[in-house]
């Protein structure tokens, strides 16, 4: 007791101080409140409990706590009675909330907005609402009420606990955001590690992508075709690289060796497969490999593809190899051009060389498609049974020419591929190059004389046509005729009077073909046969079908009706130009 009468409080007043508190805070307002009971009670004279108060308040962070522990030290100040607290961030009251009085002054608080003023409470003579003000505006209301008005000190003590609120308020408030912008700071700093990050992978990824279009541009630069393209691509991705036709056949790898056969894929599964990745703008894994097809205007000219057996590709290798095939196709359809533009300069120039052309114009025209024609050249003219599409025909027929170092001057004519060549191709070896090709059994070909200039090559071709038809109408249809080993048919070449010609055989043959059409007979055939066959009855028998003692009763009647002697040389010589005339010139007629 005695302390307290040294501070200047009475026990009646700290009684009543303790209830204006306890009926101004709800219970739980006040547990709410950590600083309540922090500050000292002192005389409201005294203004040191504003000083103990403002630690507390300072030291808070939460403006709703702030606020409570204000309004729990109104009543130390002087003959006051906390109301009601109000922030202006639209929270619930602090203070006596629930009550009808509390919801009033609520609403007035509210319609004081950012002034201060009086308020209009029942039993309540004296009731005043201030301001929090803070630097920026006004942070919220502290109402409070008293029976009488206070005193210039109170008043006073009042404005001061005011500021310090506000202060606190303020301080919070800042510290508050303080925190915020701390944590949105390492927000931003953790963002911007990671776009500096992408940024990074970006700006690697750039640079291998240029890197990527550097290194292809320089190989189209240097015209390095598709050896160069996969030498690249090898290099760029540590993957062997390959490029087939769209057969399958290999054109190009870079790498590790190929395997040794090159594998011959099934043309089903591979027609499969190409459709499968043409489904597909971007490359496909298919087993081992990655494949990307090179198909300019949608045609399929190649593929290019990556050895990747384990999983190993990555983004830059997929790209690469897009790029790549970009390249590729690019190429392949240079190649497809400039072959399709050869290959129609070329049958133009051997149309016009079999037809006859100026030789200065045919010089100036081989020179273009880089053929020498100043050599002296052959004419072949090659037929194929069955053969009669370009695909199946001159394809076989070129790679047979280019299996025996011909390059030649090619055309398709009619049913017949047209070889015009510098070289004089050897009999066996063409029959070989032509046998793998066809098979055997399945082509004819017929081979010129040497011709020393262009305004030659027209007979050439004539001779050559006479060796073809020569070599089918023989008893071998199938091999290689040259016109220089016709022999007796040279001198019965292209140009001769076919009237002379039919004159012959009948004035040899007649009386046999007429005895043929009227009995229905092979008389002719029979002579035919037997001169073939160099008279030997035994084989004359044996292609003929028929027994050794019907070819010597049909020989009988040949002489009979013919009326000639086969033992006689003269006889036996125009007997056999004759069936040779009217079966390879007049074609089994006259």
């Amino acid at each position: 007791m005695a302390d307290r009468t040294r501070q200047g409080l009475s026990p009646r007043r700290d009684a009543r101080e303790t209830d204006v508190v306890d009926s101004a805070v709800t219970a739980d307002e006040q547990r709410h409140l950590p600083g309540r009971g922090a500050a000292p009670a002192r005389s409201a004279t005294d203004p040191y409990g504003l000083l103990a108060l403002s630690r507390t308040l300072f030291d808070s962070t939460d403006a709703r706590e702030i606020l409570g522990l204000a309004l729990t030290h109104v009543a130390v100040l002087g003959p006051f009675r906390a109301e009601l607290g109000l922030l202006s961030n639209g929270d619930e009251p602090v203070g006596a909330a629930g009550s009808a009085d509390a919801v009033e002054a609520r609403a007035q608080l509210r319609r004081l907005a950012r002034t201060d003023g009086p308020l209009t409470l029942p039993g309540r003579p004296w009731c005043w609402a201030f301001g929090l003000r803070g630097p920026e505006g006004v942070l919220g209301h502290l109402a409070v009420s008293s029976r009488f008005p206070p005193r210039e000190q109170d008043r006073f003590l009042l404005s001061m606990l005011v500021r310090l609120t506000a202060a606190a308020l303020s301080l919070a408030i800042a510290r508050r955001r303080q925190s915020d912008d701390a944590r949105e700071l390492s927000r931003l700093r953790s963002q911007q590690a990671g776009v500096l990050g992408q940024l990074d992978a970006l700006r690697t990824e750039i640079r291998q992508q240029r890197t990527v279009h550097e290194t292809l541009d320089r190989v189209a630069a240097l015209g390095s075709g598709e050896d160069g393209l996969t030498r690249a691509l090898y290099e760029l991705t540590g993957l062997p690289a390959l490029v087939e036709d769209r057969f399958g056949n290999l054109r190009s790898w870079a790498g590790p060796g190929p395997p040794t056969p090159y594998p011959v894929p099934v043309t089903a599964r591979r027609e499969e497969m190409l459709r499968e990745v043409a489904l597909r703008a971007e490359p496909v894994r298919v087993k081992d490999r990655l494949v990307a097809l090179a198909r300019p205007r949608g045609e399929v000219l190649g593929v290019l593809a990556l050895m990747d057996p384990d999983g190993t590709a990555d983004a830059l290798t997929v790209f690469a190899l897009g790029q790549a095939v970009r390249s590729l196709s690019l190429e392949l359809m240079h190649l497809r051009n400039l072959a399709e533009a050869e290959l129609r300069l070329h049958r133009e120039l051997v149309e016009d060389l079999l037809e006859g052309t100026d030789e200065k114009s045919a010089y100036a025209r081989s020179d273009a498609v880089g053929h020498d024609l100043h050599r002296p050249h052959y004419v072949v003219v090659v037929h194929c049974i069955g053969r009669m599409t370009d695909e199946r025909l001159t394809r076989p027929v070129e790679r047979a020419a280019a299996a025996l170092g011909l390059r030649p001057l090619t055309m398709r004519r009619g049913d017949c591929m047209v070889l015009l060549t510098g070289t004089r191709p050897d009999e066996a070896t063409l029959d070989e190059a032509l046998d793998r090709e066809f098979g055997t059994h399945s082509w004819s070909a017929g081979v010129s004389a040497r011709c020393d200039c262009p305004g030659s090559i027209p007979r050439c071709y004539q001779e050559a046509l006479r060796a073809l038809e020569v070599r089918q109408r023989s008893r071998e249809r199938d091999g290689s005729t040259f016109f220089d080993d016709l022999g007796l048919y040279r001198i019965l070449g292209p140009g001769n009077d076919l009237h002379e010609l039919e004159a012959f055989v009948r004035e040899w043959l007649g009386s046999l073909i007429d005895y043929d059409k009227r009995h229905g007979t092979d008389m002719v055939q029979t002579l035919s046969e037997y001169f073939d066959c160099g008279g030997n009855y035994d084989e004359t028998a044996t292609a003929l079908a028929v027994h050794r003692s019907t070819l010597r009763y049909r020989l009988q009647r040949i002489r009979e009706i013919g009326g000639c002697d086969l033992a006689d040389v003269d006889t036996r010589l125009n007997l056999q130009v004759a069936t040779r005339v009217r079966k390879i010139m007049l074609g089994g007629q006259g």
